[in-house]
């Protein structure tokens, strides 16, 4: 009998000791944080590489078919054969009468979509020559996933070259807010005394700051054809320099903690100087905070860029973000009822913040040192 148990417990697969497991293991054997986080490398791939993966540019535009509902795929044809996937070219006609538009089909020709198109030239950022997009269709014809804008622009291109702004500006406004937060607040923690009053007092006032009054005033002050590019630099900026003093804050009440430790104590008794025992010992004990505080922090950066996109203080037509085609979209209600596709940006930030969001709530277990020992 104790053979036969001894068997059994054999031939089932030993379960991976938690204690032994890496954080990113323990991360990954999470499912649901497996899959947000796949979704972001996904969604990050797809806007570094748009040019790639979309059939038309960011500017393409057709004008005679603006507010063009999405492109019909047909599989088969009139027989019920299966065919590969071609699409109909699309014409416009419009009613004098009720100023209404509508479009049909031209049933004469078909057009296959073709993969590894010859399109539009493009440079992958900015430096990388191509001109081959994943798919597309041979002209007069159109493909249009997504439909089209007011302007005639393919809302499913656009969609993929508004994420490149949306989402890099969450990694910009890391780079600059979180290294002045961290060296700003450990230096105040660790210094203490005057240094730490005056300190946190600046940082204070900068929190006092009202965000979207700071920028409604610098909307106004900005010229009118300036390019987005420089918009997008001082809104990711601005919200940086605004961002970093609350951050500072936190990291200064951990090092209060931290600088009691005998390991800092010995790093200065053995004359270690004060500004680098700051690096060396203390910013380091703050890493498993600042992981997870990243992780929460970028969706509020894709948040921010998105509203003030939306609101006009962004970035502008006809360069693409989430935000200002969100805003394209509802300046007509009546169209967003027709045409509930343009909501697209909306249902892409969704989840993009749910992905974000769930990494950053099981990084927190994970690097929790409370829950090292949980199984």
């Amino acid at each position: 009998m104790s053979t036969a148990i001894a068997d059994s417990s054999a031939a089932s697969p030993a379960k991976p000791d938690r204690k032994r497991m890496t954080p990113w293991q323990r991360l990954w054997r999470d499912k649901v944080a497996r899959l947000a986080f796949i979704g972001l490398c996904t969604l990050y791939a797809l806007a570094a590489f748009a040019d790639v993966f979309t059939p038309y540019g960011m500017y393409f535009n057709e004008p005679d078919l603006a507010n063009a509902p999405p492109t019909r795929i047909y599989w088969q044809d009139r027989s019920g054969n299966y065919r590969w996937p071609y699409v109909f070219q699309v014409e416009r006609t419009f009613d004098a009468n009720t100023f209404r538009q509508t479009y049909s089909e031209k049933r004469d020709t078909r057009y296959p979509i073709k993969m590894f198109f010859k399109g539009e030239p493009y440079k992958i950022f900015g430096l990388i020559p191509g001109d081959i997009h994943l798919f597309g269709v041979d002209a007069p014809a159109r493909i249009f996933i997504l439909g089209s804008d007011i302007n005639g622009r393919d809302n499913f291109s656009r969609l993929f070259f508004g994420g490149q702004k949306s989402l890099t500006i969450g990694f910009l406004g890391l780079l600059i807010s979180f290294p002045v937060g961290i060296i700003y607040g450990a230096v105040a923690g660790f210094v203490g005394g005057v240094v730490d009053n005056v300190m946190m007092r600046i940082a204070e006032a900068i929190m006092s700051v009202p965000t979207f009054y700071l920028l409604i005033g610098m909307a106004a002050v900005l010229p009118a054809g300036m390019p987005s590019w420089q918009r997008f630099t001082l809104i990711t900026v601005i919200l940086s320099f605004i961002g970093w003093a609350g951050l500072a804050r936190i990291i200064r009440g951990m090092v209060l903690s931290i600088r009691e430790e005998e390991f800092v104590q010995a790093a200065v008794a053995s004359g270690m100087s004060e500004f680098k025992t700051v690096l060396k010992h203390v910013i380091p004990q703050t890493a498993s905070f600042v992981i997870v505080a990243a992780t929460l922090q970028v969706p509020n950066f894709i948040l921010s860029e998105s509203g003030l996109s939306f609101i006009g203080l962004g970035i502008q037509q006809p360069d693409a973000s989430w935000g200002n085609m969100l805003k394209a979209a509802l300046d007509n209600v009546n169209d967003l009822i027709n045409q509930p596709w343009l909501i697209a940006p909306g249902f892409a930030i969704f989840i993009t913040i749910l992905c974000y969001n769930t990494v950053g709530d099981v990084l927190r277990d994970v690097l929790d040192p409370k829950m090292q020992g949980a199984s």
